[in-house]
């Protein structure tokens, strides 16, 4: 469980540069609101999962049928993904496609991401196989950890609501963006 948890806010740290360079800071999604909205609004569920994980993984056991509730939150999670995966190229077309290194960022995320599954894997065992509770029970890795990774689950559900906020083009929902200059961006 340590492992997975440090490689949770390996990836943590990853999407927010991800979010704030790449969907932020180059491409402005937030800002092209109605051609955006459908790639915000996965990231925003997206968004809503990994809060889910950053929030119980370092202070809740998932035992016995709470595993299979954990297990639906990974595997929606990755359909999410998969999902981003082709619905951002149609919405970042006029932008010319996704930037080169967002790709290789999103690899690198896949990765890790991975190696979170795998380290976890043995606990997942371990949850399946006791009494079903949902317990309060702090991972074996120090309090700052469980505390960074909280407040990585506010920020990504931040994050998340920001996106849904911007995908119903409500007012304000671009800024700092000016969401009437925004047509086509260079690369």
């Amino acid at each position: 469980m340590r492992i997975a948890l440090y490689l949770l806010g390996l990836q943590g740290i990853i999407g927010a540069f991800d979010t704030l360079y790449y969907h932020e800071w180059r491409a402005h999604l937030p800002a092209r609101g109605r051609r955006a909205a459908p790639e915000l609004v996965l990231h925003a569920a997206r968004d809503f999962f990994y809060g889910v994980l950053f929030t119980t993984l370092p202070w809740f056991s998932w035992n016995g049928r709470w595993a299979a509730i954990f297990l639906g939150v990974v595997v929606a999670e990755i359909i999410l993904t998969l999902w981003d995966f082709v619905v951002e190229v149609a919405v970042r077309k006029d932008l010319g496609d996704v930037y080169a290194g967002e790709r290789v960022t999103h690899a690198v995320m896949g990765i890790v991401y991975g190696s979170v599954l795998a380290t976890l894997a043995p606990t997942f065992r371990s949850w399946w196989e006791s009494p079903t509770a949902l317990v309060f029970e702090p991972a074996p890795v120090p309090a700052w950890v469980r505390i960074a990774l909280t407040a990585m689950a506010v920020g990504v559900l931040g994050s998340g609501l920001r996106d849904l906020y911007a995908a119903l083009e409500l007012p304000r929902g671009g800024w700092p963006w000016d969401t009437h200059n925004i047509s086509t961006q260079q690369r």
